[in-house]
């Protein structure tokens, strides 16, 4: 065997041990007696999940506007998964995939629907970049890189453009067939009722908390209804956290009319991440716990969720022959931070959310191990 983790505890409390054996899960057990290369002794207050998936990042490190270093967001702060949402399109995406071939860190990517990515901020307010063949050709290319598609719908990226943007991707999407859209939502136009009745069952969208007026929320303080409906008809709501993307009030005001998102993800990338609101997966958890998820809902939102949506096979769960992507965590009470939303809105949380370790198929990269380097 390769790797043993002793002493194990689950987020529903239950001891566990985990056998690994060339990647993969081999045994889940109470106690397991074996002769291993390595093994991991979990202290009494550390947790373990499956590996933490970060589906909404900025991780290409050629771009400009919006990059980062894989590692830096992922292994080093107890995230097994990167999907890097939009940054390269058809014509750079090639670039991204063996750039991020040696990262520790597991990396897939959303393809932009402008074929350069995100070069600049209005990358669709020319539709002459959204270049049909030219996405088809290298969705087909990366079959297991390539985990969906992305369009960036608010008035600064499509300028004039209107909704159209949006329609191409449909188009695209239903010709390559099954593969996701993640939709980027922000200032209007185009209108949120209008990128929303244009939706399907599975499509995303990213941003759902943020507190501009284009948002889920009407004058009062509600749901729109428009909004409920989209959720009855099976569209995603994930996080997306961003520089400018998560208010605590939407959120809050959200989870008190049980309006909860599917999935949790950062939108971190370099300068975010030095200089905040975001910082990392582990600070937006720390979010949501103060807006009053359970941490089982948040686990199982940067986990299972994620791992279904985009099909990563044998991830997601802390099962037999599963790929052994795991985090281990503390969880520190009474411990108070302050926490910043993309507004600027503080509030002091109590509880704390501390990883200690990312375990990358059966590879072990210790939190401590990165404290102090230099970016």
């Amino acid at each position: 065997m390769d790797l043993l983790i002793k002493n194990a505890k689950t987020i529903d409390n239950q001891k566990i041990d985990i056998a690994i054996k060339n990647g993969k899960i081999v045994n889940i057990s109470s106690n397991i007696e074996d002769s291993f290369e390595h093994v991991y002794r979990c202290s009494n207050d550390e947790f373990i999940s499956a590996g933490w998936i970060d589906a909404h990042v900025h991780c290409f490190e050629d771009m400009d506007l919006y990059r980062d270093t894989p590692d830096r967001i992922g292994v080093e702060t107890g995230v097994t998964s990167l999907i890097d949402a939009g940054s390269s399109g058809a014509h750079n995406v090639s670039n991204l995939y063996e750039g991020t071939k040696s990262a520790k860190t597991n990396v897939y990517a959303l393809l932009n629907i402008s074929s350069d990515g995100i070069v600049s901020q209005d990358e669709l307010s020319d539709l002459s970049m959204i270049e049909f063949d030219q996405i088809e050709a290298v969705v087909k290319e990366y079959p297991e890189f390539i985990v969906g598609l992305k369009a960036r719908m608010s008035q600064s990226v499509v300028g004039d453009n209107g909704i159209l943007p949006l329609e191409y991707a449909k188009i695209i999407q239903k010709k390559l067939t099954d593969i996701n859209l993640m939709v980027h939502i922000g200032s209007a136009p185009p209108k949120l009722e209008d990128i929303i009745s244009r939706l399907d069952k599975g499509d995303i969208i990213t941003h759902c908390f943020n507190g501009k007026e284009n948002n889920i929320l009407d004058e009062k303080g509600m749901i729109k209804d428009y909004v409920l409906d989209a959720k009855q008809r099976g569209i995603i709501f994930d996080v997306g956290h961003g520089s400018a993307s998560f208010s605590f009030d939407v959120a809050k005001k959200a989870f008190d009319q049980n309006f909860l998102s599917d999935m949790i993800s950062t939108d971190i990338y370099e300068r975010n991440r030095k200089q905040g609101p975001v910082y990392d997966m582990a600070t937006t958890l720390e979010k949501m716990l103060y807006t009053g998820y359970p941490l089982e809902t948040l686990i199982h939102q940067i986990t299972e969720v994620p791992a279904k949506i985009f099909n990563l096979k044998n991830k997601g769960k802390i099962a037999v022959d599963y790929d052994a992507d795991l985090t281990l965590f503390k969880i520190k009470d009474n411990d108070r931070k302050q926490l910043i939303d993309s507004n600027g809105t503080m509030k002091v949380a109590n509880k704390r959310l501390i990883p200690t370790a990312a375990i990358v198929r059966g590879q072990v990269f210790r939190i401590g191990d990165f404290n102090g380097q230099q970016d």
